[in-house]
């Protein structure tokens, strides 16, 4: 895979941050919008290995179905979780980015770095004035 995969949520400002920095090296990416096109369970399985995380670590907690559907409950199954998520594309923790480089849940945000391809081209900072990158390309954080 050549190109760059971000499953993205517009109204999360990490999300925006980390679609940003991708921008920022040069590279148009494909963007999922998941909430309205959520992955399939196939999909969304292989994300949570390539990620190399838990099921539980890519589960939001602090949005209304979590508490409603009580998935702090000790038995609650990793498949159980996954079909919430299916259910619910809210609990599925976001942005996560899929480069040739690898996968990656990037909370925070400039976890993208790590695995995009080309450098920032420009200085970025985040939407709350967090300088990230500077005039040169260096990461800053």
């Amino acid at each position: 895979m050549n190109r760059i995969v971000i499953y993205h949520n517009p109204n999360c400002g990490t999300s925006r941050n980390t679609l940003e920095m991708i921008r920022n090296s040069g590279v148009e990416p494909e963007i999922i919008h998941y909430l309205e096109t959520p992955p399939s369970k196939h999909v969304l399985e292989k994300l949570i290995a390539d990620i190399g995380i838990s099921v539980k670590a890519l589960l939001r907690k602090n949005v209304e179905p979590y508490d409603k559907l009580d998935l702090d409950h000790v038995n609650v199954t990793d498949m159980q979780l996954i079909d919430y998520m299916m259910k619910y594309p809210i609990l599925i923790n976001r942005p996560i980015v899929v480069t040739p480089l690898g996968t990656r849940l990037c909370r925070p945000s400039e976890v993208v770095l790590d695995i995009l391809p080309k450098a920032q081209k420009d200085a970025f900072s985040k939407e709350d004035g967090q300088n990230v990158v500077d005039e040169k390309g260096n990461r800053l954080i």
